[in-house]
C-alpha cells in the first residue's frame, strides 16, 4: 500500500454517514479541530485510531485505508463466477461467489486469473459413468506439484487438495457442463471447460 488515509477520504465517508466533524470527534474522544485538521489535510489520524475510526464510519480498516466501502451487488451469485485465491506465504486456498477483499499471512491477494494450459500442465478428463476422473502426468515433487483441481457448475464448487510426491488426480460427480482449474504452485492457475 502506497498511501496512508486521507483527509479526504475521512471527509467522504463522514458525510456519507451524515455526521458532523463533532459527532465523529465524540466517538473517537478528539476534538473537532482534529477531525478539520484531518480533512484539510493538515495532519493525519494517529495509528492507533485506526480502528476506531474505521468502527465510527462502519468501514473495514482495508476499505478505509483504500478510501472506498465495498458494496456486493453480486445479489444473486453464479458460481461460475467464481474467484480463487491463493496466499504464497501458507498456501491457504480461498474461493468467493463474487468479488471480494481477501487477506491471508497480512497481505491482501488478488483473485488468480486462469490461463489455458500449455503441454506440461495439461490434464486429462475422463467421463467414467457419472463421474468425471481428471488426471495430469505434471510432475508432483515436493518443491513443483499441483496444489488442488476444483471442479465449478452453475451452483457447486468442488476442490480435491493436491499433495506433493502423491498421484494429481481427482474424481467428482459429473453435474452438467462447467469449469475445471488446477493450481501449479510455480505456474499459477489454469482452467478449461468441461
Amino acid at each position: 500500500m502506497n498511501n496512508y488515509i486521507t483527509g479526504t477520504v475521512i471527509k467522504k465517508l463522514r458525510e456519507k454517514k451524515k455526521m458532523t466533524q463533532s459527532q465523529l470527534a465524540e466517538q473517537l474522544c478528539v476534538s473537532d479541530k482534529t477531525i478539520s485538521k484531518w480533512e484539510t489535510c493538515k495532519g493525519f489520524p494517529d495509528i492507533s485510531l485506526l480502528e476506531p475510526l474505521a468502527q465510527a464510519l462502519h468501514i473495514s480498516i482495508p476499505e478505509l485505508l483504500a478510501g472506498e466501502q465495498i458494496i456486493n451487488t453480486n445479489r444473486a451469485a453464479n458460481i461460475l463466477r467464481s474467484a480463487i485465491y491463493v496466499c504464497p506465504i501458507c498456501g491457504n486456498i480461498l474461493h468467493t461467489a463474487g468479488n471480494a477483499m481477501v487477506s491471508c499471512c497480512g497481505i491482501t491477494l488478488p483473485p488468480l486469473e486462469a490461463e489455458e494450459a500449455d503441454a506440461a500442465h495439461a490434464v486429462q478428463c475422463e467421463r467414467i459413468e457419472h463421474e468425471l476422473y481428471v488426471t495430469s502426468t505434471h510432475e508432483m515433487t515436493k518443491q513443483h506439484y499441483i496444489s488442488f483441481i476444483a471442479y465449478v457448475t452453475a451452483n457447486r464448487f468442488e476442490l480435491v487438495k493436491q499433495y506433493p510426491e502423491g498421484n494429481a488426480e481427482a474424481r467428482f460427480f459429473a453435474r452438467g457442463r462447467g469449469r475445471l482449474y488446477w493450481y501449479c504452485n510455480h505456474h499459477g492457475l489454469f482452467s478449461c471447460r468441461v
